[in-house]
């Protein structure tokens, strides 16, 4: 997995994006089981994903950030991105970012469709 760590931090919370290619939801299991290896990541406040299958088939995870694994999708849809498997993960810093948070998630995706 290719990981792009601290790539923003708000009022004490810190966001990372690690990303890999996937074809199933098999692939994206095993891929988020290894990221959770990470000590640094197993202990993150939330590790939300998603991915769009070859097939056209939208698969996320909000790990507690509701609505967070959307964000990625939609971006996902906007970059005509399928089989690839976005995870940003925050640790939270002690003071609620309301919906900002939604923009930290829009940043680490767009740093990382940057890298790509």
């Amino acid at each position: 997995m290719r990981q792009i760590l601290n790539v923003v931090s708000d009022r004490g919370s810190k966001y990372a994006v690690t990303g890999c290619p996937v074809q199933s939801r098999e692939d994206i299991d095993a891929a988020l089981k290894l990221l959770k290896k990470d000590k640094k990541f197993a202990k993150a406040t939330h590790n939300t994903w998603a991915a769009i299958l070859s097939d056209g088939t939208p698969i996320k995870g909000d790990d507690g950030e509701s609505g967070a694994g959307m964000v990625i999708v939609r971006m996902l849809e906007r970059a005509e991105v399928q089989d690839h498997l976005i995870v940003v993960t925050r640790w939270y810093g002690g003071t609620k970012l309301g919906g900002d948070r939604f923009r930290r998630v829009q940043d680490c995706v767009n740093a990382y469709l940057e890298t790509a």
